[in-house]
């Protein structure tokens, strides 16, 4: 573990000198099986044929993420001097081979960069409608649950997931993650030792960030669309879909990482919160909202669950 953890510190220093001196990339390319697929510098660093598209730093740059995030280093936040740019792009450098922020033409990279960051920003806010710069300017606020009632230590998964000797499960990250076996499958989707080692995603804001980013890259079940695809079009509704109101897009994305918490109930707060911080997003990045589609594919709030709740571990998960 020791050997591994120093690997991932040494990979994260190249990268972050390669986002410091920001050198003129190279784009390579090839054909495989038909298909061109392409390399590009530090940031699209394995062959794919969306490295052959425009990367996020050809659109989203640091003054946009201060812009974004300009509150998360007040006073008054409680991560101040944790989440930065540079950790969001070493961890999406990641990704991006994959397709996150490269499916699609710049607009649907920009769009899926300020949904991604749209569920961010709402689960991370401590903003309030009278808070200066407005409720929508405090995402990143937090990088942990405050308060958290519970270890989220469950049993069930004790030959799988088991928790480790005085490791508490509690919310953490940009997408927080509870319970052992969350924890446990996102640490085996980015390599690094969360079920032993929770601590990590609220000490390291790059592990933080690959964690969210590897949660909407990745379906809950192999049956169901990751969050990427239903948001990117990759996904097509099964009869099944169609009759309980399960749609491509923005809403799609919050049944998927919410379930029943926050669609199905008609048009409700929490809902609403999370369509904001996209909104927001989407007008500070120049799309503009009207990019963002009609109700019913922003919305989620006559969709019936992916995965309905049976138990309260689940409702937190």
């Amino acid at each position: 573990m020791k050997a591994n953890g120093i690997l991932v510190i040494l990979a994260l220093v190249v990268l972050a000198v390669a986002v410091e001196s920001d050198p003129d990339t190279v784009t390579k390319v090839k054909t495989v099986r038909g298909k061109k697929v392409c390399t590009k510098g530090w940031e699209c660093n394995q062959w794919s044929q969306f490295c052959c598209n425009e990367t996020i730093t050809d659109y989203f740059q640091v003054y946009q993420f201060e812009q974004w995030f300009s509150k998360r280093n007040s006073p008054v936040a409680h991560a101040v001097g944790f989440w930065d740019f540079q950790s969001f792009i070493l961890a999406a450098a990641q990704y991006e081979p994959l397709g996150f922020g490269t499916t699609g033409n710049k607009t649907e990279k920009m769009k899926e960069v300020a949904a991604f960051l749209g569920h961010v920003g709402s689960q991370t806010s401590c903003g309030y409608g009278v808070a200066t710069g407005g409720p929508l300017a405090w995402g990143l606020c937090f990088n942990r649950e405050m308060s958290p009632s519970q270890s989220y230590c469950d049993d069930f998964y004790k030959y799988t997931y088991p928790c480790a000797p005085g490791a508490e499960y509690y919310g953490r990250g940009a997408l927080p993650i509870y319970w052992n076996y969350n924890y446990g499958a996102a640490g085996d989707g980015i390599k690094a030792d969360l079920l032993n080692h929770p601590e990590y995603i609220e000490q390291n804001a790059t592990i933080a960030f690959q964690a969210a980013i590897w949660r909407w890259m990745t379906p809950i079940k192999k049956s169901q669309p990751s969050a990427h695809d239903a948001f990117v079009g990759n996904w097509k509704p099964t009869k099944n879909d169609t009759l309980s109101k399960r749609v491509p897009g923005f809403g799609a994305t919050m049944n998927i990482l919410y379930g029943e918490r926050t669609c199905g109930k008609g048009d409700i707060d929490p809902m609403n919160t999370i369509i904001s911080h996209y909104l927001y997003y989407l007008d500070l990045l120049g799309v503009g909202r009207e990019q963002a589609g009609p109700s019913e594919v922003l919305s989620c709030a006559e969709q019936v669950a992916f995965n309905p709740v049976t138990t309260a571990n689940t409702a937190t998960s």
